[in-house]
């Protein structure tokens, strides 16, 4: 049993330096950042939102100021059964903006964000899709470079990088901007570089129709869709394709407990997709073998909190109960535990290399604090798995959709327009 975690964690943190190394070393893959100007096609953008009063204004208000022709552009707030004032902020930006903004005020159906998303490309024209959250505020640049990957047919579906705005908030959000960093700057990017498996993340986000048409559309029965339709789109022969100067800025959590049942959350979705998708991955003859390896590392990274906690307690048993002859490989898998994985998909290593290539040194400090925040995210996920093997299949528990709480308060009145962010963190080549 010891050799098992052993190997494991001994693949996820080779894994973790490959990245750290390609990113400071290694080429790096920008295929679409040179289209500039071209003849932009027509795309929607769904903006999810349940009960968002407190965001919904300042995403869409931003969205109106984003450099695509507005003319080529569709903006659809999906209002999902909101029962706070969601609409009628909606509707006064509606009013604001005539012709622009298409809102789709959803009462009844499916509850959860896929089903939502399902009910509203029922009711477009358009050829691509992009997908927000109601918190997420666009760069301006940031339409043009998500859709110009889809100028290579190829491509199926298109993830942006995600920057907290509320960085300075506290010790939390601080810890989670360097989690957000490592994983985009750094594992996202690394990926793309090395030809393996990025992830389209359903929260900055394009999809082409006939991808996903493909692929039997929008599953309204998973907790994590974007997730589910990486995986589809990749057993399905089409591309997903990272841009990491697609930059979004959102809010991220600024309470333990909200930020606990937020990883929940992404685990119970992430181990559903690993049981759906992980064979089915590997059998496939069509992927590389190195491309279904890291397809099947990235569907088990929430599985590896488990383990790891399994690994202290399996050590501290063989600490107490056998002789120290055979004690060297507790002592070893250890060492490994104290660089393995960090939050959803970043290492510590590897958030040390995205701080240096954010050039944001500063941040390097709450470099020691980061445990902390891995200790928080272990056990929140080990206890989404054990509900997920044991409660999650009692009768009655059923699909339940755990909303992010928000923190945000609106500052201006709808008649008062909020200027667009247009702060970027991404500096390097």
């Amino acid at each position: 049993m010891m050799g098992i975690v052993m190997l494991l964690l001994t693949v996820y943190t080779l894994r973790h330096y490959v990245f750290s190394i390609n990113r400071l070393f290694g080429h790096q893959r920008h295929p679409y950042a040179s289209i500039v100007t071209a003849n932009w096609p027509r795309v929607t953008i769904f903006v999810a939102a349940h009960n968002e009063e407190d965001v919904i204004q300042d995403c869409l208000e931003n969205l109106m100021r984003v450099d695509y022709p507005a003319d080529r552009m569709v903006i659809m707030p999906v209002n999902d059964r909101s029962s706070d004032r969601t609409r009628e902020i909606i509707d006064a930006v509606v009013a604001r903006f005539p012709g622009r903004i298409t809102p789709f005020h959803r009462v009844s159906g499916k509850p959860g964000k896929a089903a939502a998303l399902k009910d509203a490309t029922a009711l477009i024209d358009t050829d691509f899709i992009i997908v927000f959250d109601a918190d997420y505020m666009p760069s301006r640049g940031l339409i043009r470079r998500l859709m110009a990957p889809f100028f290579d047919p190829e491509v199926g579906a298109v993830m942006g990088r995600v920057v907290p705005h509320n960085v300075g908030a506290n010790l939390l959000t601080r810890l989670l901007d360097l989690e957000r960093s490592g994983g985009y700057q750094v594992d996202q990017q690394a990926r793309m570089n090395l030809g393996l498996v990025p992830q389209y993340g359903g929260t900055v986000g394009g999809i082409r129709i006939s991808a996903l048409q493909s692929v039997g559309g929008w599953h309204d029965d998973v907790l994590a869709e974007d997730t589910d339709l990486t995986y589809r789109l990749l057993l399905g022969g089409w591309l997903t394709v990272y841009h990491n100067r697609a930059e979004c800025y959102e809010e991220v959590p600024q309470n333990w407990a909200v930020r606990m049942r937020q990883i929940k959350r992404w685990s119970k979705g992430h181990n559903q997709a690993l049981v759906r998708h992980g064979g089915a991955l590997l059998r496939n003859p069509a992927l590389g073998l190195i491309e279904r390896l890291d397809g099947f590392l990235l569907l088990g990274v929430y599985m590896m909190s488990p383990i790891l906690l399994f690994g202290w307690v399996l050590s501290l048993l063989m600490y107490f109960t056998v002789s120290m002859q055979v004690l060297a490989p507790a002592l070893l898998l250890i060492a490994f535990m104290a660089h393995s994985a960090l939050g959803n998909f970043a290492a510590f290593f590897e958030i040390a290399t995205a701080v240096h290539l954010d050039r944001s040194r500063q941040r390097i400090h709450l470099l020691a604090f980061t445990f902390m925040g891995f200790i928080v995210s272990a056990v929140a996920i080990a206890q989404s798995v054990l509900e997920q093997l044991l409660l999650d299949r009692l009768p009655g528990r059923g699909f339940h959709w755990d909303k992010t709480v928000r923190y945000r308060r609106p500052v201006a009145s709808p008649a008062t327009p909020i200027p667009l962010l247009s702060v970027s963190t991404e500096i390097q080549p």
